[in-house]
């Protein structure tokens, strides 16, 4: 089996950057994506460390990355005046990033990236409009698997199908046989982002954010001429585990009554939520999801194999675009190594990703409690202690000390498989 049929479920960033290493690998990929075209929206991400290092090894992207990234100079935390109280810039050094990301894009621009560096592979299918129904494996895991589509795609058989379709994922349910929420670490935290025809930083390059009581976040930057983008999150206390649950809630209901949530949730907290919560009911490009943690107790079960956030979703860390990169690439890089032995290249994979995966899934001591603090003493307290920093020379100390698991250094070395060169 030198050339492996695969059937990828998910065309955002794992699906493709799985799809284009995997062709390289010999095999013949058939993506499908059950929304009717590639998903264009979301929020801004990173990619750090082991992102950086897949980006470097795929020609041509790093450069193409560099001519979508967000024109964004830094991060101005304001108060409910808009008054600001402290800035994070980047350090421009790309070997060096601070807790702003030197590779900073919005995730439909990075999606829209990869499926065009692979929709016209001859080794690669792309259709949209479709998902799988049911997964069927030889009783002995090791022979072709079967899968059944909802809407039209014939059944079909392939040596391998990947899930690459997110934290909530369906076909993770059909392929390990558990509920969709099995495998779920709440990170009792939503975001929803949007985009609105007004230019609220007039002009200026600098991202804004602020904090409201009740673990309530709002971060806005320049999209487009004229076009803010936003991000509206709320994190709620460890000690809830139904916290999230209004939320999914209205996520079932339809985009209508999500804005309409999220409207009322962020209605009254000072600086410009008011504005915000009338725009959102017009907002472009909205999406919302809950934040979680996906643990499962492996991430592969015969000939079935999970990529991204719908294996290892990291939570609230910001390390999400680069895991799911790095397993992608990790997945194909033993496919090649492995040729002929899936069951070897799966084992593989299980054992190079899962020191990476338990690295970055943590998430460090006291980071919800400094991002998004749960009272107004909190919040005045933390904007204290923040502009102190940034006002001496211990930022750069501070930066150093907490952004060493975003900075562009590979500390997990990805292996360079011989293959590929």
């Amino acid at each position: 089996m030198s050339n492996p049929r695969v059937l990828i479920v998910g065309a955002s960033i794992a699906g493709p950057t799985a799809a284009y290493w995997l062709a390289k690998a010999g095999a013949k990929v058939t993506i499908i994506e059950r929304f009717p075209k590639l998903r264009t929206n979301g929020q801004n991400v990173d990619i750090r460390t082991v992102g950086v290092t897949v980006m470097r090894r795929m020609a041509g992207m790093e450069a193409t990355v560099r001519s979508k990234m967000i024109p964004m100079e830094g991060v101005s935390f304001v108060n409910t005046n808009g008054q600001s109280y402290g800035t994070l810039g980047a350090t421009g050094n790309p070997d060096q990033q601070s807790l702003v990301s030197e590779y900073e894009i919005f995730r439909g621009d990075l999606s829209q990236i990869l499926f065009d560096m692979t929709k016209d592979n001859e080794n690669i299918t792309y259709i949209f409009g479709e998902q799988v129904t049911s997964i069927r494996q030889q009783e002995k895991g090791d022979g072709p698997v079967t899968v059944e589509f909802a809407n039209g795609l014939p059944p079909s058989e392939f040596d391998l199908v990947v899930a690459c379709d997110g934290g909530n994922s369906r076909t993770r349910a059909i392929g390990l046989g558990c509920a969709v929420r099995d495998h779920i670490t709440p990170a009792n935290c939503w975001a929803a982002y949007f985009s609105i025809k007004q230019d609220l930083l007039k002009g200026t390059k600098l991202g804004h954010a602020y904090n409201a009581p009740g673990g309530r976040f709002i971060g806005i930057a320049t999209d487009s001429p004229g076009v803010t983008r936003i991000a509206a999150m709320n994190f709620h206390p460890p000690d809830n585990p139904d916290a999230t649950l209004p939320f999914r809630e209205a996520l079932k209901q339809g985009d209508d009554a999500l804005k309409k949530y999220i409207a009322n949730h962020f209605k009254g907290c000072g600086w410009i939520c008011d504005e915000l919560s009338k725009e959102i009911m017009e907002a472009q490009n909205f999406y919302a999801s809950e934040i979680v943690q996906v643990k499962v107790p492996s991430i592969y079960k015969g000939r079935f194999v999970l990529v991204g956030d719908a294996g290892y979703a990291p939570g609230p860390t910001g390390t999400g675009t680069s895991l799911a990169m790095a397993g992608a690439y990790v997945l194909a890089g033993e496919v090649g190594k492995h040729k002929g032995d899936l069951a070897a290249a799966l084992r593989g994979y299980e054992e190079q990703m899962r020191p990476i995966i338990n690295d970055m899934q943590k998430i460090p001591r006291f980071f919800l409690t400094v991002l998004a603090p749960q009272t107004a003493w909190g919040i005045w307290l933390r904007n204290i202690i923040f502009a102190f920093i940034t006002l001496t020379r211990l930022l750069a100390f501070v930066q150093k000390l907490s952004a060493g698991a975003f900075s562009s250094t590979d500390k997990h070395n990805l292996p360079d498989y011989d293959w590929v060169s």
